[in-house]
């Protein structure tokens, strides 16, 4: 592999330094995290900035935390820290779900979350799960610090809120209060690296609430407020399924590309949301699959 666009590089060593560095190039910085989206964009042409800011010497940005009913995950948080965390595993074990899904050993090593969400391609494994956690991600840029719910971040095929000049800091979920059961199906060619041909979340509250979200299946990860609705102080039961499958086609608007058609997204969706939404009922019961057990 070789890059052939140059570039200037630095390391920053507080956030203060980074912001300014951004500042100073404006239109033409990528931060880097991980960098197994940038790398290759380098690579292939697709970006081309005149300065690439590592945000991997700058203190406190890799740590997770759970505090004020709060899961904090840095921006340095990469999909193994969150297989590895304890306290992830003890609080929103869907998190580790989807990041044991997401791409191959050696690119979960090295991928951050905060990195998959400011890609922004329709089908990042973390969105669908942020979006049914009703997370907020933290920003800070020239303009100061700001927090960006998770349902204003995606505003269309790799373009996201984040503005020139602007670093996340961190992704903020705010755990349920009562318990949950949630659960995280993804549809792939193959169980090595793969991006996801549809991806389904479902977060399932004692309150009888539900929330769903589809990833790779329209411009951006959507959430689906029709099945919410309907799915609203209901049992999820045989005809409450049936009839939420029937809405999937109102929710999502699947293209063909070379992962998949649309016809096979199409048929596969209501089939990928009644797993999730048994395994999610059932977590919340104490029952049902084990966290990681694959469903489809």
């Amino acid at each position: 592999m070789s890059i052939s666009h140059e570039f200037d590089y630095v390391r920053p060593d507080t956030l203060d330094e980074a912001v300014a560095a951004l500042g100073r190039a404006g239109d033409g910085a990528a931060v880097l995290a991980g960098g197994t989206d940038l790398v290759a964009w380098l690579r292939d042409g697709v970006a081309r900035p005149s300065l690439v800011v590592d945000l991997k010497g700058v203190p406190g940005l890799a740590e997770i935390a759970v505090s004020g009913g709060v899961l904090s995950v840095g921006s340095l948080v990469t999909f193994a820290d969150l297989i590895d965390s304890a306290a992830v595993a003890d609080a929103l074990p869907v998190l580790c779900e989807m990041a044991r899904v997401m791409g191959s050993t050696g690119i979960r090593n090295r991928a951050t979350v905060a990195g998959n969400i400011c890609s922004g391609v329709p089908s990042c494994d973390s969105g669908p799960v942020l979006l049914v956690c009703d997370a907020t991600v933290s920003v800070v840029g020239p303009g100061g610090a700001r927090d960006v719910p998770v349902s204003d971040w995606f505003k269309g095929p790799k373009k996201t809120a984040l503005k020139a000049g602007e670093i996340v800091t961190r992704i903020a979920i705010p755990l349920p209060e009562n318990g949950h059961g949630a659960c995280y199906v993804k549809l792939r060619r193959n169980r090595g690296e793969d991006l996801a041909q549809a991806g389904v979340a479902v977060m399932a509250l004692p309150d009888r609430s539900y929330r769903v979200a589809f990833g790779a299946v329209a411009p951006t990860p959507v959430r689906a407020p029709r099945i919410e609705a309907l799915l609203s102080g209901r049992g999820v039961d045989d005809a409450v399924i049936e009839e939420a499958k029937m809405l999937v086609s109102e929710e999502t608007a699947p293209i063909c590309d070379i992962r998949a058609s649309r016809e096979y997204r199409e048929h596969m969706l209501p089939v990928m949301l009644e797993r999730a939404l048994r395994a999610a009922a059932s977590r919340l019961a104490g029952a049902g699959p084990v966290y990681g057990e694959p469903l489809i």
